[in-house]
């Protein structure tokens, strides 16, 4: 059996009887019934993922995946290619968003390398990233497929690989990303697999005016009239019309999912690789939390698959996993709730007449 089969495998639902039981506490909490809303339902959801009423969010990590398009051939971006690979140095150096978000929430940052066409053995040898390499970028999917389906699994099971390793030391991970070219092959996957247009799904990426973005609608649909992805089959999505970054972090959910550990999904790219993960195995979506609701037009869509609410909307469309890291505040307020508020009989408060 195939690490992809076996983790895939063991995913099961979030547990009934913990979330039960975080329910029952919430709504005897010193306050009016649900009053702190949505961050109460995070509660649940996260007493139902970790099978605890003392939920462990501590150790936190942003895996940020790294991965070259060949589609950006085809003018889809604002930026060159090789800014993947200098932003890869950037994030080692510490002088990104994501670092200085993820410092300000305790969370450690994981650059991995799924495909970066410019070589950064280098750094791997420093031990300063990570190194799952499938190829040096994908190729261009408006010619023909951008991977084969071997290599969709083998990004699948770095994913995978990723999540385990790091897994002894993380309560909660967070999804990041950096490839330019990127929001390309992710608008593919969400018209594929949300059957919405390509116009409705596909916005400015890096900041492309009306005229480029009517480009990149084009491309993209030549590349769905070349390759037919199959919107039954989330692999053969990912082969023909994803990224390496992508497949890994869709792999890391499932990861996470088989895990039991909650993952956060950052904006637009990782929520792609969410919906590949979902497409593969529904049940990981238990193990989700949408973080934020992306500028990217295309990110209501694949939410909307997955039937997650974003818990921010700051029209956020950096990436690089730094909307998780401003949403793990939030998990961090949640579990205060459920451990910290007394209930009405721990306080000796009187509840509400009935």
């Amino acid at each position: 059996m195939s690490l992809l089969t076996e983790t895939i495998a063991a995913i099961t639902p979030q547990d009934t009887v913990f979330r039960a039981r975080a329910r029952e506490r919430l709504e005897q909490l010193t306050m009016p019934f649900w009053a702190l809303g949505r961050l109460m339902d995070l509660a649940e959801d996260l007493a139902g993922i970790t099978r605890s009423l003392r939920p462990p969010i501590a150790r936190k990590t942003i895996v940020t995946m790294a991965g070259d398009h060949g589609v950006t051939v085809e003018g889809v971006s604002k930026f060159p290619q090789e800014v993947t690979a200098q932003m890869v140095h950037n994030f080692v150096n510490g002088g990104a968003g994501i670092n200085a978000l993820a410092r300000q929430v305790g969370a450690e940052v994981v650059v991995v390398d799924m495909g970066v066409a410019i070589d950064l053995s280098e750094l791997v040898s420093q031990g300063k990233i990570m190194s799952r390499r499938v190829a040096p970028g994908t190729g261009n999917m408006a010619l023909g497929p951008a991977m084969t389906r071997e290599q969709a699994v083998n990004s699948l099971e770095a994913g995978i690989e990723v999540v385990q390793k790091l897994s002894v030391s993380t309560d909660v991970f967070g999804t990041g990303e950096m490839g330019i070219g990127n929001t390309t092959p992710s608008s593919a996957v969400v018209a594929v697999l949300s059957g919405a247009s390509v116009e409705t799904v596909t916005g400015a990426g890096t900041g492309i005016d009306e005229e480029q973005r009517n480009h990149k609608v084009a491309v993209i649909k030549r590349a769905l009239a070349v390759n037919q992805p199959s919107r039954q089959d989330g692999l053969d999505v990912l082969a023909k019309v994803g990224g390496f970054e992508i497949g890994g972090i869709a792999g890391l959910i499932l990861g996470a999912a088989a895990l039991k550990k909650p993952v956060v999904v950052d904006g637009f790219i990782s929520t792609a690789g969410a919906l590949i993960a979902h497409a593969l195995c529904p049940l990981a979506a238990d193990y989700m939390i949408s973080a934020h609701r992306s500028m990217e037009r295309g990110h209501v869509a694949a939410l909307e698959i997955l039937g997650k609410k974003p818990l921010i909307d700051l029209d956020l469309r950096l990436g690089e996993g730094t909307g998780a890291a401003l949403a793990m505040n939030f998990l961090e307020a949640a579990v205060r709730v459920l451990t910290e508020v007394a209930t009405f009989e721990e306080a000796a408060v009187s509840e509400a007449n009935s």
